[in-house]
C-alpha cells in the first residue's frame, strides 16, 4: 500500500469518501448535528466528479429528493442524526415499497426531541428496524472505527443496489468526529456493485416483477420503459391493487428478497469466543471500548470473549447463538437504556445471565465500566 494512500481522516470524512469510491452521484441532506461533515464534503467533492448535491428545506424534503434520485437511476445518499431521521421515516415507508435502493446515514446523538447534539448516544437501535409503520425490512449497518466507516458505507451503498432496498449506516457522534489513520485502497481494488436492469423489451417489463430471487430489475426514468410507483400496495406492474393474492405476493417479495439472503448481508466479528464462559455484546463505538474491557478482564483471568454485530438488521442470530452455547454470563454493553439486549434475551439459553452495561448521559461508556458489571454479575 503506497504511503499516498495514508489518510488521517474523522469518522465522518471517511464515510463521505466512501460514499464516492461507492459511485454516490447524488446527495440530498439538510445540515444537522453531529452528520453536518458529510454534507459538507460532499457539496464540495460531488460536483468535481460530475454529482449533484442538494441541500433541501427540511429533512422530509431531503429523503424525498433523494428517493426521487434513485428512481431516476442515481445512486442516492443522505446523511442526518436523530431528530432529521425521525422526520424521514414516512418517505422511508414509501422507499421501502417501491423497492427504492438508497442510503441514509445516521449519526447518532443524544435524545428524544432536540436532545444532546453534541453528545454520543445509540438510542436508534430500534428506530432503525422500526421507525416506520407496516411490515418492511431494513438493512441496518453498524461501524466501529473511522477506517470501518469508510467501508460500511460502501457495502451500505453496494446492499441497496444488489437488493433494491434502502440501507441505513448507524454511526454516532464520537465516530463521526474522531480522528483516525485509514489506508485508502486502490480504485480496482473496490468491489462495485450496480443495481440490475431490465433486459426485456419494453412492453414486456413489470417493475415489481416477481422473480426467484424477489429482486426485480429497475429501469430508471427516461431509459425507454414505462413504470407506476405508488406507496400503495401495488401488483407487479406497479398499479394498486386489493386483491389478497397480490398483496400477499407483494408483501411476501418485500420479506423473502432480505430472510432468503440473510447469511450474505448479516455479519459480526469475534474475539476470543472459544474458551470463554462470559460474552460481552457491543457494536459501533461501543465494541470499542468493550474490545479493550475483554483484555483487561482476560488479564485479570476472567475468559472473557467479543461478540460484535456488525449488521444489526438483520441481527446475526445464527452467529450470536453459538457465540453463546457455552456462556453463563452476557454483558451487553450499549449507549442507551437498553434496546439490542432484548435481542440478546431473546437468542441467548435459559443457562446463561443477561446483564446490561447501559450509559445514557452523553459520554461514552469505558472499559472500566463494563469490567466492573463483569466482576459483579460473575
Amino acid at each position: 500500500m503506497s504511503e499516498n494512500n495514508v489518510r488521517l481522516f474523522q469518522g465522518n470524512e471517511a464515510c463521505s469518501f466512501g460514499a464516492l469510491a461507492a459511485g454516490v452521484n447524488f446527495f440530498g441532506g439538510y445540515p444537522i448535528t453531529p452528520s453536518t461533515e458529510i454534507a459538507e464534503i460532499l457539496a464540495r467533492e460531488l460536483p468535481k466528479r460530475g454529482g449533484h448535491f442538494i441541500q433541501m428545506e427540511d429533512e422530509i424534503g431531503s429523503i424525498a429528493a433523494v428517493i426521487g434520485a434513485s428512481v431516476a437511476g442515481a445512486k442516492a445518499m443522505t446523511a442526518t442524526s436523530g431528530p432529521g431521521f425521525s422526520l424521514m421515516q414516512e418517505n422511508l415507508g414509501y422507499a421501502f415499497m417501491i423497492e427504492a435502493p438508497c442510503v441514509v446515514v445516521n449519526v447518532q446523538r443524544g435524545g428524544p426531541s432536540t436532545g444532546l447534539p453534541t453528545k454520543v448516544a445509540q438510542a436508534d437501535t430500534m428506530q432503525a428496524k422500526w421507525g416506520s409503520h407496516g411490515d418492511y425490512n431494513p438493512i441496518v449497518l453498524t461501524a466501529s472505527s473511522v477506517e470501518d466507516a469508510y467501508y460500511k458505507t460502501i457495502r451500505a451503498v453496494n446492499l441497496s443496489e444488489k437488493y433494491r432496498n434502502p440501507v441505513i449506516l448507524l454511526l454516532d457522534e464520537v465516530l463521526g468526529h474522531m480522528r483516525e489513520k485509514i489506508h485508502i485502497p486502490e480504485e480496482d481494488e473496490i468491489k462495485i456493485v450496480n443495481r440490475l436492469k431490465p433486459t426485456v423489451p419494453p412492453e414486456w417489463y413489470q417493475p415489481f416483477e416477481i422473480t426467484p430471487t424477489h429482486i426485480s430489475p429497475m429501469a430508471g426514468y427516461g431509459e425507454g420503459y414505462r413504470f407506476h410507483m405508488t406507496g400503495l400496495t401495488h401488483d407487479p406492474w406497479g398499479f394498486p391493487t386489493a386483491k389478497s393474492s397480490e398483496i400477499k405476493e407483494k408483501m411476501d417479495k418485500l420479506m423473502l428478497k432480505i430472510s432468503q439472503n440473510v447469511d450474505d448481508i448479516s455479519t459480526y466479528k469475534e474475539e476470543f469466543i472459544e474458551d470463554s464462559h462470559i460474552i460481552v455484546i457491543a457494536y459501533g463505538i461501543t465494541a470499542r471500548v468493550a474490545q479493550q474491557a475483554v483484555r483487561i478482564a482476560r488479564h485479570k483471568r476472567f475468559k472473557v470473549g467479543l461478540f460484535q454485530p456488525e449488521t444489526l438488521w438483520p441481527f446475526p442470530d445464527k452467529g450470536l447463538k453459538k457465540a453463546l452455547e457455552n456462556a453463563n454470563l452476557a454483558i451487553v454493553a450499549e449507549l442507551n437504556q437498553g434496546q439490542m439486549i432484548r435481542e440478546v434475551q431473546r437468542l441467548a439459553p435459559k443457562k446463561t445471565k443477561i446483564v446490561g452495561a447501559f450509559r445514557y448521559d452523553g459520554e461514552l461508556i469505558t472499559p472500566d465500566e463494563i469490567v466492573n458489571k463483569i466482576k459483579e454479575a460473575n
